[in-house]
């Protein structure tokens, strides 16, 4: 049986009151908790590298470095083919964003007009006028709207850049970090301790492991549903869509709204790709939050599925969109945390050699007073 079941509603209730906690706390420090998460995502991957070059004789602070030297080496190639296509096809993909936002509006359009010519009530209230109005003031003022976003994805690129340099130090001081938290606990909770560790580190794999999973899942689906309704490039589409899709909800959200300017400038005389892709989304969405996530993610954290659907809807009240983000494997690592923490106080056999142990360093030290 796994031990895990053992938890009662009073450990569980500190389990989810500390992760509401702590969500709210990494709101306000996510200068510091993108990068660090980052890294940790990064060390992750870089880790089987990192060990190839171990199990081949190498000390782990030259595999670390090794290991970090040929990532930034291939970064610098990929980005050395990217910048130079991307500055020279600046001006294509200005002008293929206006057309796809052009074509998304034009649909819209239509289908507020529709529903006026079906529905009175929509008719009474003007609605196409009423919200061409307020897209003809948005598309005036879009600079307001594009400048705010540029300086934040300027802000927050140094803190980014923070992420190998955090991987290479998990990749090399790693194992040192453990031991020295490990030796910081008392002689009888030193196994338990080890344990946790481990645990937690188990807890984040699987985590990072199971959100790998997720996205392949979506990326079939979505691929698939879209290449039965006609669009064009629905595997690359729906990649793009499943990465979009890892962060929960609002991810889905713009996935969908890609398709949908896609179906609209592709097809524009048969707006019901748009409607099909729609749907196709919202399927997708249901499909994730009660079976692709319970399967991936919920199992790889052996979280029950209502705790992890749950979750993520506190998460995301609590925390807005860094609490969608961090719910889950911050719930893994605090439930890890607190189910050792209770087992280790109410195991009476643990208790009794910590206190057996204090009393004979006690009187350790005060053998030669006597």
């Amino acid at each position: 049986m796994d031990q895990r079941n053992e938890s009662g509603p009073i450990v569980w209730s500190a389990i989810i009151a500390a992760t509401c906690l702590l969500l709210l706390v990494f709101q306000k420090l996510l200068w510091l908790v993108v990068p660090f998460l980052m890294g940790l995502i990064l060390y992750y991957i870089l880790y089987p590298a990192a060990q190839y070059f171990i199990n081949r004789g190498m000390s782990r602070e030259r595999a670390a470095v090794w290991t970090i030297v040929l990532f930034l080496m291939a970064m610098v190639v990929v980005l050395s083919f990217m910048v130079p296509w991307i500055t020279t096809h600046i001006v294509d993909i200005q002008a293929s964003f206006e057309l796809y936002l052009g074509s998304g509006l034009l649909l819209l359009k239509r289908s507020l007009h529709a529903l006026e010519a079906n529905w009175s009530v929509f008719a009474k209230a003007h609605l196409a006028e009423t919200v061409a109005s307020k897209l003809q003031a948005s598309e005036n003022s879009i600079v307001e709207y594009v400048e705010p976003l540029v300086m934040g994805i300027a802000a927050w690129t140094p803190s980014l850049l923070l992420a190998p340099f955090l991987a290479f130090f998990f990749l090399k001081d790693g194992r040192r970090f453990k031991n020295f938290l490990a030796h910081a606990v008392p002689n009888a909770f030193f196994e338990r301790t080890l344990f946790l560790l481990h645990e937690v580190d188990q807890t984040l794999h699987a985590y990072f492991t199971g959100l790998m999973k997720l996205a392949m899942l979506d990326t079939v689906t979505l691929a698939a549903g879209l290449w039965i309704v006609g669009f064009p490039n629905a595997l690359a589409l729906g990649f793009i869509c499943a990465v979009l899709a890892l962060i929960p909800y609002v991810g889905t959200i713009l996935g969908g709204l890609v398709v949908v300017l896609v179906a609209a400038t592709n097809f524009p005389d048969t707006p019901a790709m748009a409607y099909w892709a729609i749907l196709l989304f919202i399927v997708a969405r249901l499909l994730d939050d009660f079976v692709y996530m319970p399967l991936t993610i919920g199992k790889s954290l052996h979280m029950h599925p209502l705790v992890v659907v749950l979750m993520i809807f506190v998460g995301g009240s609590v925390a807005g969109v860094s609490g969608l983000m961090l719910a889950l494997p911050l719930l893994g690592v605090v439930m890890v945390v607190g189910e050792t923490i209770s087992k280790v106080v109410t195991d009476p056999r643990l208790m009794a050699r910590h206190r057996y142990s204090k009393e004979l360093r006690r009187k350790l030290a005060s053998a030669d007073l006597l």
